[in-house]
């Protein structure tokens, strides 16, 4: 029999796109675009949790900033970050940009992605289309990129009008958070241009077949570890997520990058 992500429903399948196909593994159902390559994932049992490491890690503005009023993520994988934000911010304006319209579809259909309503906006489009238009210029306090094709071969926008364009979706304390997994060479070249860009750029070593998500301000933030020990601790009791374990990356990166 062949394996999940290989037998295609019409519903994500529409052409022009990769499909969208899922399986399952120990109560776990995983987005792939056609390939064997993961795309997301979500616990059956725990719908609205994150449930990779990695997608965890891109939560890890919540020590700079616990309330914001936009959130922005683009490239919409299996809404995981989507649907937390949503839930878990309920103050919060919640926008993604998501160009495969198979992707959206499966997510409403079988990973619990709300329809649109007054705080959430799905949009079927390219990322690089939403940063570029200035309608978008300063209004998202958190900007979380994960933009990947059906290969993974590393992000599909690395250029550097694209994280200009991220720069100025973000409001003047903004903060984006990034995914660079793929080949080794494309590390170098996203953290580069980044850099180019933001004020300050950070990332934690690798997790998950070397995802690095990387931190990158608008404005470079004061750090002062004993506060964000404290807020690492409330974001743990308020979300459940490891993120004393992200404050103890930043701090190696420091000391490794003095």
């Amino acid at each position: 029999m062949p394996p999940a992500y290989a037998r295609l429903d019409p519903r994500f399948s529409q052409p022009g796109h990769p499909p969208a196909t899922i399986d399952e593994f120990e109560g776990v159902r995983f987005l792939h675009l056609g390939t064997s390559w993961v795309q997301g994932a979500m616990r059956l049992s725990k719908p609205d949790a994150i449930e990779l490491e990695y997608v965890q890690m891109m939560m890890m503005w919540t020590l700079f900033n616990q309330a914001p009023r936009r959130i922005v993520q683009l490239g919409l994988g299996s809404a995981a970050l989507t649907k937390f934000c949503y839930r878990r911010f309920p103050d919060a304006r919640v926008t993604a940009a998501e160009l495969n319209p198979n992707v959206i579809a499966i997510c409403r259909a079988l990973f619990g992605l709300p329809g649109n309503d007054r705080r959430l906006q799905v949009r079927e489009m390219d990322a690089l289309d939403f940063v570029l238009d200035a309608g978008n210029h300063g209004k998202a306090d958190v900007l979380q990129v994960d933009l990947y094709d059906q290969e993974a071969r590393g992000p599909v926008l690395d250029s550097l009008d694209f994280y200009q364009g991220c720069y100025d979706c973000l409001s003047s304390d903004g903060v984006m958070t990034a995914n660079v997994f793929g080949d080794v060479g494309s590390y170098d070249q996203n953290l580069l241009t980044m850099q180019q860009v933001f004020d300050a750029v950070v990332w934690l070593p690798e997790v998950h077949d070397a995802n690095i998500v990387v931190l990158a301000f608008k404005h470079a933030p004061e750090i002062d570890f004993a506060l964000l020990y404290e807020r690492a601790a409330e974001v743990k009791r308020r979300f459940n997520l490891p993120a004393r374990n992200w404050v103890d990356g930043l701090k190696e990166w420091m000391r490794d990058h003095a």
